[in-house]
């Protein structure tokens, strides 16, 4: 539902942000379905953009008007993932997102007086939010707020699975199952990382149809055939299989499209209970990969100020995916539109 909630102001280490753009995420969409549980109520959206308009004690290197993108796994800076470079997996921000609270440790979000939860610690669909300072990166390139926010998860998650978790390199071939925004993100990565090979996989065509558009070579269906079809095409097996689609059944034909000594990468978001037989023979013998892509392995901070240049160099179309501008009234539509594959990346915009 739309409605009303309050917003406390800001507290130290927190800032007040006005949304300008709300990308419309399947991991939103997977926190209705139950396939991603969360403490509810909760407000959602977490792929955003907006302007400061207030910070809270102890911020200085933030000040109203600035342009900002909100980061949905941020990193303390302390814990043993962030000293090793891998804020992602910070553990300060997986306790408190998982109980629907700030990295302060605060929930600034309430209705009728009960606290309302923070969705990992963002919570977008609104005009408002108040932040923890390590979840907003500043924008410091002329991107217009509609196209900054979609680099908050997308871009981040999908290319960064292809720069970051893969290291695909030039002229190798990759496969990317799941043609959503992170996918399709994941395909303007591996172009731009020089691919020579881009093979998009999904069931719907119209998804696939925009795929080439963005710099996939070769389109393959996918159904009970879809395994053989990308092993004759490659002769053999793709170098880099990256599985987008959040399903186990995708996960394990990306895992059999790779070739000997190939690499399969996975950010999908399954059910927790959801489980992946393996051939672990295979995994020694052909020396096989299969690794996980959190936020694509990124340190926000160093590599949105990249993509942003490699967007302005038009190396990340990423305008290419936006099928759909909408309101907040309109949230549900944008839901269904997306659960039925009408639509690929949708951003609600605020006034």
């Amino acid at each position: 539902t739309v409605r009303e909630v309050d917003l406390a102001a800001p507290g130290p280490g927190e800032v007040l942000i006005r949304l300008a753009a709300a990308g419309v995420c399947h991991s939103d969409l997977s926190v209705i379905n139950g396939t991603r549980p969360r403490p509810v109520p909760m407000v959602l959206g977490h792929e955003a953009s907006g302007f400061v308009e207030e910070v809270g004690a102890g911020i200085d290197d933030l000040a109203p008007g600035d342009h900002v993108v909100c980061i949905f796994a941020p990193g303390c800076g302390t814990c043993t993932p962030c000293a090793e470079g891998r804020p992602a997996l910070c553990t300060r921000a997986a306790k408190h997102h998982g109980v629907g609270e700030l990295m302060t440790g605060h929930r600034r979000l309430s209705m009728d007086g009960t606290p309302v939860h923070h969705h990992v610690g963002v919570s977008a669909f609104a005009t408002h939010a108040v932040l923890a300072r390590p979840s907003l990166v500043k924008v410091e390139a002329d991107v217009p707020p509609h196209i900054s926010a979609l680099f908050s998860c997308a871009m981040l998650t999908g290319a960064g699975a292809v720069f970051n978790t893969a290291r695909v390199t030039p002229g190798s071939t990759v496969a990317v199952f799941g043609l959503g925004g992170v996918g399709l993100s994941a395909i303007l990565g591996a172009a731009a990382a020089g691919a020579g090979e881009i093979i998009a996989v999904d069931t719907f065509e119209t998804k696939m149809a925009k795929a080439l558009e963005m710099g996939a070579t070769k389109t393959v269906k996918a159904d009970a055939d879809t395994v053989a079809a990308v092993r004759e095409i490659t002769g053999g097996g793709v170098d880099y299989a990256i599985e987008l689609a959040g399903s186990v059944k995708a996960l394990e034909a990306a895992y059999d499209c790779t070739c000997r000594g190939g690499t399969t990468v996975t950010a999908g978001l399954p059910h927790p209970e959801a489980r992946m037989p393996l051939n672990a023979l295979k995994l020694v013998a052909e020396e096989r990969a299969l690794k996980g892509s959190y936020i694509g392995s990124c340190v926000p901070q160093r590599d949105l100020p990249r993509m942003f240049s490699l967007h302005l160099q038009g190396k990340l179309p990423v305008e290419k995916m936006l099928t759909h501008r909408l309101r907040l009234d309109d949230i549900n539509l944008a839901m269904d539109q997306l659960d039925d594959g009408s639509a690929i990346r949708q951003v609600i915009e605020f006034a």
